[in-house]
């Protein structure tokens, strides 16, 4: 920090630990003006600690949970245009082959699994059910509740669409146990069930060439599904609106670090054999922005998520996107 500035500002930031992050938690990457407490915590659980007791001053945060609330009138979060999670979803849908489930379209009129109706995740493979299978979110009766421990809840008041059917699993079992019996159909799960995870043949994907599928659905629809946001406490970003591009900057700068070190082939930095042949397939499929931050070039797949969330009737109003974001870090200085 220049010695011509004033202390840094404290703020702490809780969020998953990822390649792309971690410069920031070892402080190789320092936020301008800002002394940052980096605190790693699970996704899920940062998302209920900050929806539910607004515990961090920014932090990673589910980007359907965002714009659900946002289309509610909750103003206590500004978001910036960094992702922290993207993924493709299809390799996320688990069955039980005992029901007779042999593709997408044999989920019409069956019990799925799903942590919570709101996650981000359900949203993407709700909507490609729909669009590229015909299954609609109306077509099959839905069974919320933990996928290893029973009893997770919603992190946002649930408001359930007219038409959508919706139970709760009992109280003493987990949607991996349901579908290890065969009471759920399906499992919409973002980390692998343990019961998947020691090869019990009760369970199985429901897309077992999910590698392709997944091609397919981006060379289709050229997105690459945004699960997570960062958001900014509103009270503290009002106070000191620099902070925005600030954390922008250095989120950049870490992401950058991190994929540039991918395709260091002198010793790699991820445990895969053939990682530098992954890492240039996925640029000649997607371009060499590979794990793209920023608004306007963001815009189309963020446009999507907020369209699945309009026809899953999700949104209480609607909203131009550029309202749920700080107007600093829509357009980045460029010398």
């Amino acid at each position: 920090m220049s010695l011509l500035t004033s202390a840094p500002l404290h703020l702490t930031y809780a969020g998953g630990l990822y390649d792309r992050t971690a410069p920031l938690a070892t402080g190789e990457v320092r936020p301008e003006g800002i002394d940052l407490n980096y605190v790693p915590v699970v996704p899920p659980e940062a998302f209920w600690r900050q929806l539910k007791h607004n515990e961090f001053d920014v932090s990673e945060m589910s980007c359907a949970n965002y714009l659900t609330v946002f289309s509610r009138g909750d103003r206590r979060f500004v978001a910036i245009p960094v992702y922290p999670s993207r993924t493709f979803r299809h390799s996320a849908v688990y069955i039980n082959p005992a029901n007779g489930i042999k593709r997408a379209e044999d989920l019409k009129g069956r019990r799925i699994g799903c942590a919570e109706y709101y996650m981000t995740m359900a949203i993407w493979q709700r909507a490609f059910l729909q669009h590229d299978y015909g299954v609609a979110p109306a077509d099959v009766r839905w069974v919320l509740g933990g996928v290893e421990q029973p009893g997770r809840r919603e992190r946002i008041a649930v408001k359930l669409p007219a038409g959508v059917q919706v139970e709760s699993a009992p109280a003493d079992t987990s949607l991996s146990d349901l579908l290890v019996a065969g009471q759920i159909d399906a499992l919409l799960s973002p980390h692998m069930p343990h019961v998947f995870r020691r090869r019990d043949p009760r369970v199985a994907r429901l897309f077992p060439d999910f590698w392709n599928v997944e091609r397919a659905y981006y060379q289709k629809h050229k997105v690459f599904p945004i699960m997570h946001v960062v958001a900014i406490k509103r009270e503290i970003y009002e106070r000191h609106p620099w902070i925005a591009v600030s954390l922008y900057k250095a989120f950049c700068q870490a992401k950058d670090l991190a994929v540039e070190r991918m395709y260091d082939s002198d010793a790699l930095t991820v445990s895969l054999a053939w990682l530098v042949g992954y890492w240039e397939q996925e640029r000649a499929l997607r371009g060499d922005d590979l794990w793209s931050y920023g608004f306007h070039n963001n815009r189309h797949d963020l446009d999507t998520l907020k369209r699945h969330l309009k026809e899953q009737d999700l949104l209480e109003r609607d909203f131009a996107l550029e309202e749920a974001f700080a107007p600093s870090t829509l357009e980045t200085f460029r010398q």
